[in-house]
């Protein structure tokens, strides 16, 4: 007769991993569920550090404090594509 200790082991880990696969795909659609609720709402709170940190790099990219009228949250993928261009621009290919 075969042992059949470790094809229970087997069984009872891969029942487990798969309550628990559960369990973080519920978490990950309510994180989604989340972050479109806030995405539709358009507008959100942007808090005092985000525009004091804001407000200290464009005084030090134009050189004087300036007066910061409006901020908006945008979201979009042309920032982080510049962001790569000018890391590929800043490399030597010779």
């Amino acid at each position: 007769m075969k042992n059949k200790q470790p094809e229970d082991d087997l069984l009872a880990l891969i029942a487990l991993m798969r309550a628990e696969i559960g369990t973080l795909t519920g978490r990950v659609s309510q994180l989604e569920h989340g972050l479109d609720e806030r995405a539709s709402a358009g507008r959100g709170e942007i808090g005092e550090e985000t525009l004091l940190a804001i407000s200290a790099a464009v005084a030090a990219f134009l050189g004087v404090p300036a007066r910061i009228r409006q901020v908006r949250v945008v979201h979009s993928k042309v920032w982080a594509q510049v962001g790569r261009i000018g890391v590929h621009a800043s490399h030597r290919l010779n």
